[in-house]
C-alpha cells in the first residue's frame, strides 16, 4: 500500500504513546431548563476544555474501543493567519509542541530537525497523526469516523487515514457543496468540501462483517410544488438554478419517486 512521508513523520508515529494521561476534573454541569451553570451532574455527557491531544488520551481508560461515531472538524490549513484562528499551523503553542516533540527524539537521528525545516503541510501532518491514532483507539469495532476537510489537505489526509485505519476501511468521501464559493477567474472554482469517512473494521472480532444500518427516526415532509399537473420539490444541493430550474422547462431532469402511505401510493416528481 502506498504510504505518505513528510519531514518529521518518524518523530510523531509513536508520539501518542508518549502523551501523558491526565485526570479529567469534573467541575460543573448545566441544567436543561435554562443552561445555567450548576453543580456537577452525572448525565454521562462531557464538554472538555483543554489541549485536544491530552483530552483524547485522558478518554482512553473509560472509552477505548467504545465510541460508535466520531466527527471532527480539524483546521483546513489554508495558510490564512488573519482568520478567526491561525490556520497556518503557526500558532506559538503548536510551534512549541512541534519543537519539543522533534527534539525529544533527536538522538534517533544524526541530523536534528527543527520547526523551521518543516513546511506548513509537514507541520499539519505532524499535528494530525498522533490525534488520529488516539481517535482510532477510541473508535468501536463497528464505529465510524467523519472528518471535514477541503482541498488544502484532502489528499494528504486520505493517505494518512489509509495508513492508520486501513485503505479497505475507507467508506468513501462525502462531497459537500458550498453555497458561498468565491468566483475564481484564473483557476477552477472550488465550490465543494469533503467529509472523509472511515470505519474501524470491515470485519468484527467474531468474524462477521459490519452490517450497514439505516435508521428512520422521523419522517420530515418537504414542500411539494405543483406545475401544470406535475408535482416536484427542489433539492437545494443539486438543483438546476435560475429560470431553467423547473420541471416544465427541463423535463429530462425529473424522475418520479413513489412513497407508500397505506393504503395509497403517492407519486411526485423530483429534480
Amino acid at each position: 500500500m502506498p504510504t505518505l512521508n513528510w519531514i518529521g513523520k518518524d518523530k510523531v508515529v509513536s508520539h501518542h504513546q508518549d502523551v501523558p494521561y491526565r485526570v479529567l476534573e469534573h467541575k460543573y454541569g448545566f441544567t436543561a431548563e435554562n443552561g445555567d451553570q450548576t453543580e456537577p451532574t452525572n448525565s454521562g455527557n462531557k464538554i472538555i476544555h483543554g489541549d485536544n491531544l491530552e483530552a483524547l488520551k485522558s478518554l482512553l481508560p473509560e472509552y477505548e474501543g467504545k465510541i460508535k461515531c466520531i466527527y471532527i472538524d480539524p483546521p483546513y490549513n489554508t495558510g490564512n493567519e488573519g482568520w478567526t484562528y491561525n490556520d497556518n499551523v503557526n500558532h506559538p503553542k503548536i510551534k512549541k509542541w512541534l519543537d519539543e516533540t522533534l527534539k525529544a527524539k533527536e538522538q534517533d537521528k544524526v541530523a536534528a530537525i527543527g520547526v523551521d525545516d518543516l513546511t506548513r503541510h509537514d507541520k499539519w501532518l505532524c499535528m494530525m497523526y498522533p490525534r488520529l491514532k488516539l481517535l482510532h483507539k477510541l473508535l468501536a469495532d463497528d464505529g465510524a469516523i467523519f472528518i471535514s476537510i477541503d482541498d488544502n489537505e484532502q489528499a494528504n489526509l486520505k493517505l494518512m487515514c489509509d495508513e492508520i485505519f486501513g485503505s479497505n476501511n475507507s467508506i468513501g468521501p462525502i462531497i459537500q457543496n458550498k453555497m458561498n464559493a468565491k468566483n475564481d477567474t484564473v483557476n477552477i472554482q472550488k465550490n465543494h468540501e469533503f467529509v472523509i469517512v472511515y470505519r474501524k473494521r470491515f470485519k468484527l472480532k467474531n468474524g462477521s462483517k459490519v452490517q450497514p444500518t439505516i435508521l428512520f427516526e422521523e419522517h420530515k415532509d418537504r414542500s411539494i410544488l405543483e406545475e401544470n399537473g406535475r408535482y416536484y420539490y427542489i433539492n437545494d444541493a443539486i438543483t438546476t438554478r435560475g429560470e431553467g430550474g423547473v420541471l416544465n422547462a427541463r423535463p429530462n431532469l425529473g424522475y418520479s419517486v413513489y412513497y407508500k402511505m397505506t393504503p395509497r401510493y403517492y407519486k411526485f416528481s423530483y429534480i
